[in-house]
């Protein structure tokens, strides 16, 4: 077939495949510990690191000034997850307050920064709504890397990780280090969000985290099939909307959303009519 021979779908395939199967991985701990909007503040800060990327390469006179909008990202989502943890762990009523600051100071303080670099607020529209299209292949190869990170620490520390979201007290006494874990949750979810940032984008990054497990929640509540669910759901819908988008003009990462939004609205609807059945089903004759 024509899509797989054309190399730019074979980048943005390889990529809309690996985010797919990485970021459910961190959404289902995101869900169990209801935090289901921190990608979406996460994401309004990493904003500025892109920014400041922008700007960093723009002074070292860089060709492409966008070298360095990824790894700026990385900086400064790490910073926020880190911090966002730690006003979360204090549970400080201020708490809130202090992220929607942090949140909305992020996206502010990008758009200040781009204009800074010489660039406009049009630069930063393929990082809010995700620009796969413009996937190289270093681009494949940092996505590789950082998803690679986000599976094996993901799956591999997996029961730990659930004793800490699930049972924090359980885990103090089983004697994990609950801070280190829970810093790390945070670490990956930062991770997470910008690699998916290029597929969906960061104003949408926090679905492609949260609808692939909503979904899986619909027909398992083991928390290891649902994340293996959510794996497979979200794969799915990035390799169908990016699909879709080979023969249609439409924008990849809205129409990967939009995809889950109706993936999750049939399966809670199969779910109702399941559940109304099994109760007609054991009502007394």
């Amino acid at each position: 077939m024509e899509i797989f021979t054309d190399p730019l779908m074979q980048r943005a395939l390889v990529v809309a495949l690996l985010v797919g199967l990485s970021a459910p991985v961190i959404g289902t701990y995101l869900v169990q510990r209801r935090m289901a909007l921190l990608g979406d503040g996460i994401g309004h800060v990493a904003l500025a690191g892109v920014a400041a990327g922008w700007l960093a390469g723009s002074l070292a006179n860089f060709t492409q000034r966008d070298a360095l909008a990824l790894p700026g990202a990385v900086i400064f989502a790490i910073l926020a997850a880190v911090t966002i943890e730690r006003l979360r762990e204090r549970g400080t009523s201020p708490a809130d307050v202090a992220m929607a600051i942090l949140f909305y100071g992020g996206i502010a303080t990008g758009v200040l920064l781009i204009g800074m670099a010489g660039g406009t607020g049009s630069n930063l529209l393929g990082y809010l709504f995700g620009s796969i299209s413009t996937v190289t292949w270093v681009d494949v190869w940092i996505t590789v890397a950082l998803s690679g990170l986000i599976l094996v620490v993901g799956l591999g520390l997996r029961h730990a990780l659930f004793s800490v979201t699930h049972d924090q007290d359980f885990a103090i006494a089983s004697g994990l280090p609950v801070r280190a874990l829970n810093l790390l949750v945070a670490v990956l979810a930062a991770v997470t969000i910008t690699v998916a940032m290029r597929v969906v984008g960061v104003l949408l990054v926090s679905a492609l985290m949260i609808l692939p497990v909503a979904i899986a929640q619909q027909f398992s509540r083991s928390f290891a099939r649902t994340m293996r669910i959510a794996m497979f759901v979200g794969a799915v819908l990035c390799v169908a909307g990016l699909t879709i988008t080979y023969y249609r003009d439409l924008q990849p990462g809205a129409l990967i959303v939009v995809l889950g939004v109706f993936a999750y609205a049939i399966a809670a609807g199969i779910r109702a009519a399941t559940q109304a059945r099994s109760s007609r089903g054991t009502e007394p004759a």
